[in-house]
């Protein structure tokens, strides 16, 4: 496989992926965390920083509203539950990382 198809194969898959999580709102990115070790916010850190390395400036709000598909403020007024102490514990656990208060 040449290098172009598979970068247009990582685009498409990327953008499905996206699709995926844009259309399952009713997964939260604290399950996601502590399932995949990624959540929405993790790809639009890659994303931005994919766009910065390439000279593109994008701000973290931007590449939020790329993978989420709406300001961030609106999902998480939408779609985000906060998230039970269960889930704070598993990823605190899990991540190695504090609780994050407002997941």
């Amino acid at each position: 496989m040449d290098k172009q198809t598979q970068t247009e194969l990582e685009a498409a898959a990327f953008r499905g992926l996206v699709a995926h999580l844009q259309n399952r709102s009713d997964v939260q990115n604290i399950d996601i965390m502590n399932l995949a070790g990624f959540c929405r916010n993790c790809l639009a850190k890659w994303y931005k920083s994919a766009a910065n390395e390439k000279g593109v400036e994008l701000s973290m709000d931007e590449a939020k509203e790329v993978i989420y598909g709406m300001p961030y403020d609106e999902y998480k007024a939408k779609h985000q539950e906060k998230a039970s102490a269960e889930q704070l514990e598993k990823f605190a656990d899990t991540s190695g990382h504090a609780v994050i208060e407002g997941l």
